[in-house]
């Protein structure tokens, strides 16, 4: 039977339960007409599917899988062929294990480089953003498993992430934080969209009809179905007319109630139902039949894979002829992460890795004279002696190599960071010995930017990231020469906090976040303020060099294509990669806009001494910003530069190009500095009121602080705090900002300690 058909025979009651989750992690089916449930599971970085799947919370032990480079690093490789590979071995992993679709990718744009869900974002450009996105959608699907675009949109913090409202102007919103959602769709076509917690501009995502069926079904193509991040629905009613598809996760007899009820009341249309249901089902039904029973995977050659994305990924930020290592001197290796390298971040993407291989492991495999100390404890409070006993081992060796970053108990799903340093005892050991030896090379681990206090004081740095389950032969790769270094930035590293385009208006107390920066994210920003930074978007070296030679460009006004064409050569005397970057400005233009911005990369690999022609398409769009007045995207007239690059800043030859377009451009008067609240409808900025008393969207400790709410709302404020107060691991850590900014509603569905109509219930009583 099809999906039609299917639909035309179920009940009221019957396509009301559809629109919820059965369990943690599946939709809901049919059994009198053979809809299946479909199982979906994390993640972004390979398959957390928990071992007893129907387990609230996620929090259950989850089966082994191989942990792929999480987005943070694989960005890094700006090699979308190679994370199309890794899209298909997830695939196959989730094939293996009967999971249908893989909640993936996350590709909201990186506004801070605080947010401490960073290292599953991939940049803070939205063409880069895009690129890799429908790379990995691409990889995934073309086996037969489908996959989550997350999280839609303007997700940008994990502060109050539940509640909070992204105040964003249009052309931002679109031009920066549904771009690279856009790219994904009309390119990859996902199976399905995550809908994020937030509010935009004044309306849950989950409610909102403008972002769901406006813009993603009606402008860009979306054929799928769209789904809430797990506690994310606001108004089930609300949700379906804005063309919400599914609630996760479920069982919620409540909501399913007030969808049949709406129903009868003539407040939700029986045709607004349907076409609800009508995509769950057909979703269903596909995922069924593609689904590959018995199916299984090579782990071996899954993390030789990862060694490989990571290896080609890893940013070499510094080099002072330290780098390949050398065979005929001693090293000292030091610090913890040597011996316990963190592979991936905290929280809901953790993978139970099938095989580690660390860093320690693989220097001694390839045979270098090496003794370890590890200068600090990951596991306990630091004392003295360790530092002592690292820094007299730096004493004795030709040089050092020390492994560094940020921990889990630093940077987590949760909860964001409150500054840029690394754990002091990191940086100290990296000063004190630096201060004994002068051959010292770092290799950081993170999954964010950070600063480098003592960068003028050591000789080499190698930038891993959180490079996946092959860390130790990916790094050894990296520092032994048996893999040259090509990865890039996809972020800036800006040189202080104050530095940064949000500071000030990110993960306050305040549940409006003024995105007051607009279209400055980024190297935008830098670039139009003229800050200096530590290093730029798209900075990488490399152990050979590069030269840039003849670059050319065309375009057709009429067809909207053209290209630009240029010549690299190596000129060096190793083989290796570059990426070649192209970036746009407007010269003289009558609007406001960034001074240059990315519209096209391609990476090369050269043997020593070769030389090849690199051609970048450009269309339309790139030279294209979107006009709020017209409510499209539309070009100005007039001469571009075109400009390509090793880096942002780094900007090698330039060629200019004359488009034909509006001669008359809608003029943007505001500029940085003026009133944000220009940029909206009459000047008014669309802030989400303060609620008065204790409402389904007060956050549990709202709840706390009001006395009588406190001692009414206790079984939640159990189930989710009480259990992780007083543990200072990374986990617990993180269970306890979650649950503090958690709203009644999703600690409900979330925790099963509460229904939805006993905390309705309550509010009255509290009344």
């Amino acid at each position: 039977m099809d999906a039609e058909k299917i639909v035309q025979e179920l009940s009221l009651e019957e396509k009301a339960a559809l629109t919820v989750g059965a369990a943690f992690w599946f939709f809901e089916g049919n059994e009198r007409l053979c809809v299946p449930r479909t199982l979906v599971t994390d993640g972004p970085h390979g398959i957390r599917k928990q071992k007893v799947i129907d387990s609230l919370m996620g929090s259950g032990e989850s089966v082994e899988a191989t942990c792929f480079p999480p987005a943070c690093l694989s960005a890094a490789s700006w090699d979308p062929d190679l994370i199309e590979e890794e899209g298909s071995a997830i695939a196959a992993e989730a094939s293996s294990e009967g999971v249908s679709i893989v909640l993936g990718p996350g590709t909201n744009i990186k506004r801070s480089p605080l947010c401490g869900r960073n290292f599953e974002y991939f940049s803070e450009d939205p063409f880069l953003s895009g690129e890799i996105a429908s790379a990995w959608i691409k990889g995934v699907q073309k086996n037969g498993i489908g996959t989550s675009l997350k999280h839609f949109a303007a997700n940008s913090q994990e502060k109050k992430r539940l509640v909070s409202n992204s105040v964003v102007d249009e052309r931002a919103l679109r031009e920066i934080y549904l771009s690279a959602f856009e790219k994904a769709v009309r390119e990859s076509q996902p199976w399905t969209v995550m809908c994020s917690y937030n509010m935009i501009n004044g309306t849950y995502s989950s409610d909102n009809r403008w972002l769901l069926t406006d813009v993603l079904r009606e402008e860009w193509g979306f054929e799928g179905l769209v789904v809430t991040d797990w506690g994310a629905m606001n108004d089930r009613v609300a949700g379906i007319k804005a063309g919400l598809d599914v609630e996760m996760p479920g069982p919620d007899d409540a909501n399913v109630n007030a969808v049949v009820k709406a129903v009868k009341e003539k407040r939700l249309s029986q045709e607004e139902l349907d076409k609800v249901v009508l995509r769950i089902v057909g979703t269903a039904l596909e995922a069924e039949k593609n689904r590959k029973r018995g199916s299984s995977y090579d782990k071996i050659s899954h993390h030789e894979l990862v060694r490989r994305i990571a290896s080609e990924s890893f940013v070499l930020l510094k080099n002072e002829s330290l780098l390949p290592l050398d065979g005929s001197k001693s090293y000292a290796v030091l610090g913890e992460f040597a011996e316990k390298p963190r592979i991936q971040g905290n929280g809901s993407s953790q993978i139970n890795s099938n095989y580690v291989d660390t860093p320690l492991e693989m220097l001694k495999k390839a045979g270098y004279d090496i003794s370890y100390a590890p200068g600090y404890s990951l596991e306990r409070i630091d004392d003295d002696s360790l530092l002592k006993e690292a820094v007299a081992l730096a004493k004795e060796k030709d040089a050092v190599i020390v492994f560094a970053g940020l921990t889990r108990e630093s940077e987590s799903e949760g909860f964001d960071r409150t500054d840029l340093s690394l754990p002091g005892i990191h940086d100290e050991l990296i000063e004190k010995v630096a201060a004994v030896n002068e051959s010292v090379i770092v290799v950081l681990y993170g999954g964010s930017p950070f600063l480098m206090p003592w960068l003028e004081r050591v000789k080499s740095v190698v930038l891993g990231y959180l490079p996946g389950d092959a860390a130790g032969s990916a790094t050894v790769d990296v520092l032994s020469g048996r893999v040259n270094p090509s990865g890039k930035l996809p972020e800036t590293f800006p040189l202080s906090i104050e530095d940064t385009p949000s500071y000030g208006n990110f993960a306050t107390e305040e549940k409006n976040v003024l995105y007051k920066e607009s279209l400055l994210v980024g190297y935008r920003y830098y670039d139009y303020m003229k800050k200096s930074v530590l290093f730029p978007f798209g900075f990488g070296l490399s152990y050979t060099t590069f030269s840039y030679e003849d670059i050319k460009a065309e375009y057709d006004d009429e067809l909207g294509k053209g290209c630009v064409t240029v010549k690299v050569r190596n000129t060096g005397s190793r083989d290796g990669a570059e990426t070649v970057e192209i970036y746009l400005e407007k010269l003289e233009s009558l609007i406001f806009r960034p001074l240059r911005e990315l519209k096209g990369f391609k990476k090369v690999f050269l043997k020593k001494g070769e030389a090849k022609e690199v051609v970048i398409p450009l269309s339309e769009r790139s030279f294209a910003y979107y006009s709020v007045p017209l409510g499209r995207y539309d070009v100005e007239d007039g001469k571009y530069r075109i400009y390509a690059a090793s880096s942002s800043r780094d900007l090698r030859l330039s060629v200019d190009v004359t488009v034909r377009g509006n001669k008359s451009p809608q003029v943007m008067k505001w500029r940085p500095g003026d009133d944000f609240a220009l940029l909206f409808k009459d000047g008014k900025l669309p802030l989400s009121p303060e609620s008065s008393g204790i409402t389904m969207n007060s956050t549990l400790s709202e709840v706390l602080e009001d006395e009588k709410a406190s001692l009414v709302f206790k079984p939640l404020v159990d189930a989710f705090i009480t259990p992780f107060q007083g543990k200072s691991d990374g986990m617990s850590r993180m269970q306890v900002a979650m649950a503090a900014d958690m709203p009644l509603r999703a600690a409900a569905v979330l925790t099963g300690a509460i229904s939805l109509d006993e905390i309705r219930e309550k509010l009255e009583e509290l009344t």
